[in-house]
């Protein structure tokens, strides 16, 4: 814009000094402002090419610094992640580490328990065994009897010689005869072989009511019973404090008392003896 004026300024000057001046030197100084002119435009445009770059280069700087910003706030995002990532990574590996050492402890809890398990059932099949043996010999010591005047059998764990009336006792009494107090005899004998065998006697009637020397059945039964234990311990020498007496009168009957065979076997003795378990109740704690 200075240029400009200048110029004009000039032409001006040299349009009053024309009638002073020749006509070349008019010539010269017209030329010189043309070319001032064309120097000033080409300044202007330069001027506006520049403005627009500057502007330009602005709004870049302004996206950049934008952009930049975003980068910014991204890696801050990022790294808060990242510290997320990290805290979640930590918690899970004690997680790992707490889960591996519970499976550890279970895993030697199970083991221990395999093991117990496995005495457990070795104890089980010694006693299955030593039961197994014991009814055997009494079966043997016993290979005289006709099954109809006894039998010998395992229940719950236990042997059990279940002997008829006929064997020991007249009807209606608690006296042992002869056959039974020798059928006795044989069974103390295996007794004393093994004083670990506990040994309950139980005494059974039929339904029949007792109307001669005993109250009732219940009575019937237990001197029976007693009877029985009175011969073991006495006459047998089997410990005392091995053997138990009870009477159970009718109330378990083998058969039905509905008819004279069934009534004939529920007036019976049994005797049952049961291998000492002490063991096998100790590891079932």
């Amino acid at each position: 814009m200075k240029h400009l004026l200048l110029a004009c300024t000039t032409l001006f000057f040299f349009a009053g000094l024309a009638s002073c001046v020749s006509k070349k030197k008019f010539t010269e100084a017209t030329n010189a402002i043309s070319a001032l002119k064309q120097d000033s435009l080409r300044f202007e445009n330069n001027l506006a090419i520049l403005r627009k770059s500057l502007r330009e280069s602005g709004q870049q700087y302004e996206d950049l610094k934008k952009q930049l910003n975003d980068i910014t706030s991204a890696k801050s995002l990022k790294e808060q992640e990242l510290d997320k990532a990290r805290q979640l990574l930590s918690n899970t590996e004690q997680q790992l580490s707490s889960t591996q050492e519970q499976l550890s402890t279970k895993a030697l809890t199970i083991e221990e328990q395999q093991k117990r398990l496995e005495a457990l059932q070795k104890l089980i099949d010694q006693q299955r065994s030593v039961v197994e043996n014991l009814r055997n010999t009494i079966n043997k010591a016993l290979g005289q009897y006709k099954a109809e005047d006894l039998d010998v059998f395992v229940k719950d764990g236990k042997v059990y010689v279940s002997l008829q009336e006929k064997l020991l006792f007249k009807s209606g009494s608690a006296v042992v005869g002869k056959d039974g107090q020798e059928a006795l005899g044989k069974i103390a004998q295996v007794l004393n072989t093994d004083p670990k065998i506990q040994i309950v006697v139980e005494g059974h009637t039929d339904s029949i009511p007792i109307r001669r020397t005993f109250e009732d059945n219940w009575a019937l039964s237990t001197a029976r019973a007693v009877s029985i234990v009175r011969i073991l311990t006495k006459d047998y020498q089997v410990d005392p404090a091995r053997v138990v007496a009870s009477g159970h009168s009718y109330f378990d009957p083998r058969d039905s008392n509905a008819t004279p065979e069934g009534r004939a076997l529920n007036r019976r003795t049994e005797i049952i003896l049961s291998p000492n378990l002490d063991e096998l109740y100790r590891l079932m704690e």
